[in-house]
């Protein structure tokens, strides 16, 4: 994986992205695998690449608010605010599409997802780069998102040929989405920015969209199956994993437990692993977590099931989708 000088990574980017090729990119909160967005036949090569639907909607990313109006059309004064306030950053906006955006970005509907990410490598790229970077996350369809360079090398090898190293994601999991084109301003993915400090720059409550994809509008990571690791992946609470890891080694089944209690020292037959016990250290460690322990070592992951309190939303969001079903 090319890892160089940074300056000569980045020209190297903006050669690529300009002669319609992909390129692996870190943000803040996973990394993604970019293409020019105003170029369809570049956006399909990111489809080809990951095995993504046609119809699922990729994220462009932009270098700030200036280019929002590039992009999107008939913006309302929520948009602005919330640019103002946490651009660049995590923070997804769902608007009305220009005509001249291309339907290969869109999946075909006449809205699309705006975002500036705050990854100081990404935003040098995107500010010399001049337009818009499709960017869904640089991992196989609904595979576990990669939030360090040798993720994106372990999913795509020399199928991807540069890949801007910025070090660990430091958020780690996707950018909150906010949809901005009904009457109220609608939480569509929770993320990296907390519901209620968007709420408190709005002045009002964001209606909350469980199931956006049902409603005439499809949205980046919001399948039902989605962030998920191949090896299986069981969520409950701590009491019902111990009785599943017993019952599974007992049937010669090889176990890992991923668990949040200090005290657990060991659970027969498993291999035990401590997540962090903040919301925003769990989130940076899932995805790494998960693939640390994917890939053929274990038969089934046992992960007890986070906080279901307001900042653990997106934590919980990414776990529900992962996992292969629920016990206890």
């Amino acid at each position: 994986m090319p890892m160089h000088n940074i300056s000569t990574d980045l020209d190297q980017a903006l050669a690529l992205l300009r002669a319609g090729e992909l390129v692996g990119i870190p943000t803040e909160t996973v990394y993604g695998l970019a293409a020019d967005a105003a170029d369809p036949a570049a956006v399909a090569k990111i489809f080809a690449l990951k095995g993504r639907p046609a119809d699922h909607p990729v994220i462009v990313h932009l270098a700030g608010r200036e280019q929002l109006a590039d992009w999107a059309r008939d913006i309302p004064d929520d948009a602005w605010k919330l640019a103002e306030a946490f651009w660049p950053g995590s923070l997804t906006l769902i608007l009305q599409r220009q005509p001249q955006v291309p339907d290969a970005v869109t999946g075909g509907q006449d809205t699309v997802g705006l975002r500036a990410p705050a990854h100081p490598l990404t935003h040098e790229l995107l500010r010399r780069f001049g337009g818009g970077l499709a960017a869904p996350s640089a991992n196989q369809f609904g595979h576990v998102s990669p939030t360090t360079a040798e993720h994106v090398q372990a999913e795509f090898g020399d199928r991807l040929r540069l890949i801007l190293d910025g070090g660990p994601c430091p958020v780690g999991v996707e950018s909150t989405i906010v949809g901005l084109t009904g009457p109220q301003p609608a939480l569509l993915r929770p993320g990296g920015v907390p519901a209620e400090a968007i709420e408190a720059v709005l002045g009002r409550t964001l209606v909350h969209h469980e199931k956006p994809q049902t409603a005439q509008m499809r949205v980046s990571g919001l399948l039902d199956s989605h962030y998920a690791p191949r090896t299986p992946l069981l969520v409950g609470p701590l009491g019902a994993l111990e009785n599943e890891a017993y019952r599974r080694f007992e049937s010669g089944e090889r176990v890992a437990l991923l668990h949040r209690s200090q005290m657990l020292a060991a659970v027969c037959g498993a291999e035990c692993h401590a997540m962090p016990l903040g919301a925003e250290d769990y989130a940076r460690a899932l995805y790494a977590t998960l693939r640390a322990f994917d890939g053929g070592r274990f038969d089934v992951l046992l992960l007890e099931q986070p906080p279901q309190t307001a900042e653990w939303l997106a934590v919980n969001d990414r776990v529900k989708r992962a996992a292969s079903r629920f016990i206890g």
